[in-house]
């Protein structure tokens, strides 16, 4: 279960009506709002006053809000809009019965998979909030199994390296289905060559 020092927390509901009247969003993304959302609740603000962190340079308090769904499928341009219009950085705590999924905006949406809410769980670990809010980015959007990630990289760099990985592990499958269906030997031959260019760039990405 997601859980902070009890000094972090605030508990405060949002009301759902006034919460989305101060962000500009589409009608149709409003619709979505109230249709799949069922409760916001501010529930951590990890400060300098509420852990023993020191603010960074960028990040000052990073704020939690729990979000109760009413059902696991939602429009996840909510979730975005959310984040893009504050200028507080946001950690977001989806809750669908007893499923959770944590996200947070950087540049763009990134998401946990959805898992049990014991199985959730997120380090707030770091000389400053920079360097905590940088630990979110890191658990929340690299993923395990995409394969090796330099520790030297910056975060940014990290991150286009994995959507580079992801990008070229894509165009692999792809190809791999179309060749297990293919007649033709000369164009089974010519998807054969393509997949090994892939594979040895994948490779390389990969640093294997």
């Amino acid at each position: 279960m997601l859980t902070f020092p009890s000094r972090t927390a605030v508990g405060r509901i949002m009301p759902k009506e006034a919460f989305y009247k101060r962000l500009t969003l589409s009608s149709q993304i409003r619709e979505k709002f109230v249709a799949d959302v069922k409760r916001i609740v501010m529930e951590y603000k990890l400060s300098p006053d509420t852990i023993n962190i020191e603010k960074g340079a960028e990040v000052s308090e990073i704020l939690v809000l729990s979000i109760e769904l009413k059902k696991q499928e939602m429009d996840y341009r909510i979730v975005e809009n959310i984040a893009r219009q504050n200028a507080h950085k946001l950690l977001f705590f989806l809750k669908s019965e007893e499923q959770g999924q944590l996200a947070l905006y950087y540049s763009k949406l990134y998401m946990t998979s959805w898992m049990p809410l014991t199985d959730l769980k997120l380090d707030a670990k770091g000389l400053n909030l920079d360097s905590v809010w940088e630990g979110f980015i890191e658990q929340i959007a690299l993923q395990e199994n995409v394969g090796p990630v330099n520790d030297s990289l910056s975060i940014p760099e990290k991150l286009k390296k994995q959507d580079t990985i992801l990008k070229l592990q894509k165009e692999i499958d792809k190809l791999e289905r179309l060749s297990r269906n293919e007649k033709q030997p000369k164009k089974r031959f010519e998807l054969f060559t393509q997949l090994q260019g892939l594979k040895k760039e994948l490779d390389e990405e990969k640093g294997e």
